[in-house]
């Protein structure tokens, strides 16, 4: 993240996301409603497709102010740990999307290749306003993608795979137009099947990137973990060491710690050193540290960076 948004608090993050989804709702829906009128003046029926898939571009904007709206960091009494997993389902629902549109690709060349399909009408104006849809489309693209990354949001990365998805299902469109003008109809069902399975995989990167999120996959590996907490002071051993979460939007960590101190005092210090060290590294943390007093006797598993032994400590 950068300087300016590292330290964005979770309400501010909150709304930054939901202008950006409001925007682009606003924009795709210009974009909607283009393709439309072209599609209906010019009697294109492949346009009038892609104006019917656009419809998916707003239906995930929804989706995105929705699960964002919901997705609240703060945890409350019916949810100690926090919304956050609304947006990563949110992100699914979008993978959703993703996977119907590579259907409608791909049916559209299939009925093609057998004849079925209509004819495409072919004009100047049609051709040129789809061109400026395609330029829309792509800034919206990399307008989402861009803050995505600096707010870590997998509802706006998801949303931005998507809308790129789009692009290149109107650069089929184009593709079309321009065969059909040149008098070259194979090149609009040979450039549908390479979009089909782009836009597949963008599907596939948003369900990889959130199903960590959602199964609880480990977050941090336990052994650097243990080497961090390892060079505090006054830290003779940890175990037990867990993490979930993703890494930038917030990390849940639990462990084992066992400290040199004479007192509650100088223990609760030694843990306080022990979970700055860890939020400097892995901002935002939420932590549990069970402490244990030097000598105490475990047949855990010790974590290092070299290997993974049971040792006695």
């Amino acid at each position: 993240m950068s300087a300016s948004t590292s330290f964005l608090s979770p309400d501010k993050r909150q709304r930054k996301i939901r202008y950006i989804l409001w925007l682009t709702l606003l924009l795709n829906l210009l974009v909607l409603v283009i393709k439309a009128l072209v599609g209906w003046a010019t009697g294109s029926l492949s346009l009038l497709a892609d104006a019917l898939h656009s419809v998916t571009d707003s239906a995930s904007n929804v989706l995105g102010l929705v699960t964002s709206q919901l997705a609240d960091p703060r945890p409350d009494r019916e949810h100690p740990y926090g919304h956050q997993k609304y947006e990563a389902l949110g992100a699914l629902g979008i993978a959703a999307f993703l996977g119907v549109a590579c259907f409608e690709i791909t049916q559209g060349a299939i009925e093609r290749l057998t004849g079925q399909g209509e004819a495409v009408n072919v004009s100047g104006p049609a051709i040129g306003l789809t061109v400026l849809v395609l330029g829309i489309n792509i800034l919206v693209a990399l307008y989402e993608r861009h803050w995505g990354q600096k707010l870590h949001s997998n509802i706006l990365l998801a949303d931005a795979r998507h809308t790129m998805g789009d692009v290149w299902i109107t650069m089929t469109v184009i593709g079309g137009l321009l065969g059909v003008w040149w008098g070259q109809r194979w090149l609009d069902v040979a450039l549908a099947f390479p979009v089909a399975l782009l836009v597949f995989k963008s599907g596939w990167d948003v369900l990889r990137s959130n199903l960590p999120w959602l199964i609880d996959a480990m977050a941090v590996p336990p052994e650097e973990i243990h080497s961090l907490v390892m060079s505090v002071p006054g830290v003779v051993n940890c175990h037990d060491i867990a993490s979930r979460g993703v890494l930038g939007r917030q990390v849940f960590m639990e462990m084992h710690l066992v400290v040199e101190a004479e007192d509650v005092r100088r223990a609760h210090d030694i843990t306080e050193a022990v979970e700055s060290a860890l939020c400097d590294h892995y901002h935002p943390v939420r932590m549990t540290i069970h402490v244990e007093p030097n000598g105490y006797q475990s047949d855990q598993l010790t974590y290092s960076m070299d290997s993974l032994t049971h040792k006695e400590v």
